[in-house]
């Protein structure tokens, strides 16, 4: 393999990019793929798990990687697409190897995997060399002293530790958004999953649950603990987050609703009246809201606000008090567009569009789906018989409800699985 350094670090492999011999991408190393073998046989490197699209990840065998390093990974262009599912005695090092707690044989002492290397031998097998590893903190505040040993010089790789912990995998996948870190929990084995799932924040494990599929998302609240559950869940889209309740047991579903705070226990309430293939399932209770004497400048006050999804921050809903929904009566939509064309003083009440036709909490996702087609809409208000301001639907939650369950999973490239590019 010309040009490929001596040693490869793995976990700065994560997320780069993958290359066919004409320069052009295929895709992102997400793992590597190891066998861990007995006596004094390295463990041999397999192969690279690398992410196509759309999200699909797949084995590119070390046979069909002409270059390795630290800025890319070019490969001979011949690549299975079939989906990568890991065979027993295979170990992903990014996932199962870092953060493994394993013995120094020349100490004793306990230490734990921070990265593992590896090389190319003269047969041309690529196998682990090195193992950066760190010894336990001493003192407050100080972190272990780190080192780099041969890969014999510890014990342990090929034990399971059910106290491994999640460290480095986290760094690994810090930088990700919650879409592609949702695609690489699913791929974890469920210990690790929920591992990683314990270690996020509440604010990126909201937005990764709003990915994940169904079984991943149950199985992800139960292992949180009720009041983590709730605090979560606050944290998500109310739309997703009914969705999530409406999923689970109801006697489950009330009990974590009991731990969330009443005002928005009672929005999910709301929405969980709603059948999930209406407009009221679908919709957000919490779209931009303004009375009718704010200005220009306040709404676009209010879009600025780099958290708002970009659906939401299409248009602003003008409506009487209350101003929290159900609102009182709605008196119509400003685009951004053409609030971004009016003076800052100007009234937002005078640049309504009022050919813009609300929609009923109970139409079917036909209906709203072509109302959103028909009519080039982002968002689209959910009023009530009174005129009262229930919510908006989005066009992304429109495209979710319309896809196949499953359709994280299910993709074009199933159908050419045994093709190679």
């Amino acid at each position: 393999m010309s040009g490929a350094p001596t040693r490869v670090f793995v976990a700065r492999l994560a997320g780069i990019a993958a290359f066919d011999p004409r320069g052009d991408q295929v895709g992102k190393v997400r793992d590597v793929v190891v066998t861990l073998r007995h006596g004094a046989n390295a463990p041999r490197v397999l192969g690279l798990v690398i992410e196509v699209q759309p999200r699909r990840r797949i084995f590119c065998p070390m046979t069909r990687v002409t270059s390795i390093d630290a800025g890319a990974v070019v490969t001979t262009g011949l690549l299975n697409i079939r989906r990568f599912e890991q065979r027993s005695g295979e170990t992903l090092v990014m996932s199962e190897l870092l953060d493994r707690r394993v013995t120094l044989l020349e100490t004793d002492e306990i230490v734990t995997v921070q990265d593992v290397a590896i090389m190319q031998e003269r047969s041309r097998d690529w196998v682990v060399s090195r193992i950066f590893v760190r010894k336990p903190s001493k003192g407050f505040r100080r972190r272990g002293e780190t080192l780099t040993v041969d890969w014999n010089s510890v014990s342990g790789l090929s034990l399971h530790d059910p106290q491994q912990g999640v460290d480095s995998l986290l760094a690994t996948v810090e930088n990700l958004r919650a879409a592609d870190l949702a695609n690489v929990m699913h791929e974890l084995s469920p210990k690790r999953r929920r591992e990683l799932a314990a270690a996020l924040d509440d604010e990126k494990l909201a937005d990764v649950l709003e990915e994940l599929p169904e079984d991943d998302r149950i199985e992800i609240l139960a292992s949180l603990g009720g009041e983590r559950a709730a605090d979560v869940l606050e944290e998500m889209d109310p739309d997703d987050a009914a969705d999530l309740l409406s999923e689970l047991p109801p006697e489950q579903a009330e009990a974590l609703l009991s731990l969330v705070e009443p005002d928005e226990a009672e929005d999910l309430r709301r929405l969980l009246r709603y059948d999930d293939y209406t407009a009221g399932g679908m919709m957000t209770p919490e779209p931009v809201i303004l009375p009718p004497d704010s200005t220009v400048a306040d709404a676009l006050a209010r879009i600025r606000d780099a958290d708002l999804p970009p659906a939401l921050a299409a248009q602003v809903y003008v409506v009487r008090p209350p101003f929290e929904t159900p609102t009182g009566r709605y008196l119509g939509v400003a685009h951004f567009q053409r609030l971004l064309r009016e003076p800052p003083s100007t009234l937002v009440s005078a640049v309504l569009d009022d050919s813009l036709e609300p929609i009923g909490p109970d139409a079917p996702l036909g209906q709203v789906t072509r109302y959103f087609a028909t009519y080039n809409l982002v968002a689209l208000p959910v009023v009530d018989e009174d005129d009262h301001l229930l919510g908006a639907v989005t066009v992304d939650d429109v495209i979710d409800h319309m896809l196949p369950e499953n359709w994280r999973d299910a993709d074009a490239l199933d159908l050419v699985d045994d093709e190679e590019i």
